[in-house]
């Protein structure tokens, strides 16, 4: 399968899941990509303290944040930023599933989630450089695709 191919059948999923399968689905993906993990390398002079803190608070309560909270904390994160350019990789996965997180808590769009999922696609590719023509080549992209479709499908069947 390659990328389009990719971005196209995840899209499929996100349109026709349930309501309970999407939701389940963003909750187990927004996690996955706020994990403490991916801060830990962030130098000390790419955020503000307050950003830092406030990030990290975002992450590790993602999933219990009202859209409002998540919204301020989001604020603080943007509003301490130190760095014109070149913010950490994890960092940026962070902030970007925050945001789509917080955006789908708001507004019910399932196209967050959609981009939520090609985020989790990207930071497998990160680890492991899928190649675009084949890109389930990897056990580890095979096995995200699957998370993938399994959260989104329950009845598919796996493999």
């Amino acid at each position: 399968m390659n990328y389009n191919e990719l971005e196209a059948d995840i899209l499929r999923l996100i349109i026709g899941a349930t309501e309970d399968s999407v939701r389940a689905f963003g909750e187990q993906t927004v996690t996955r990509l706020v994990r403490p993990e991916l801060l830990r390398d962030a130098a000390d002079d790419e955020l503000s303290e307050e950003a830092r803190e406030a990030l990290a608070t975002a992450c590790a309560n993602v999933l219990t944040l009202s859209a409002a909270e998540l919204h301020d904390k989001l604020a603080t994160v943007y509003d301490g930023i130190l760095v014109d350019d070149d913010l950490d990789t994890g960092i940026l996965t962070a902030i970007s599933a925050l945001a789509h997180w917080h955006s789908y808590l708001e507004q019910n769009r399932r196209g967050e989630l959609y981009e939520l999922a090609i985020r989790s696609v990207e930071d497998v590719d990160h680890e492991v450089s899928a190649d675009l023509d084949d890109f389930l080549a990897t056990p580890e992209m095979a096995a995200e695709y699957e998370r993938i479709r399994r959260l989104l499908d329950p009845g598919v069947k796996q493999g």
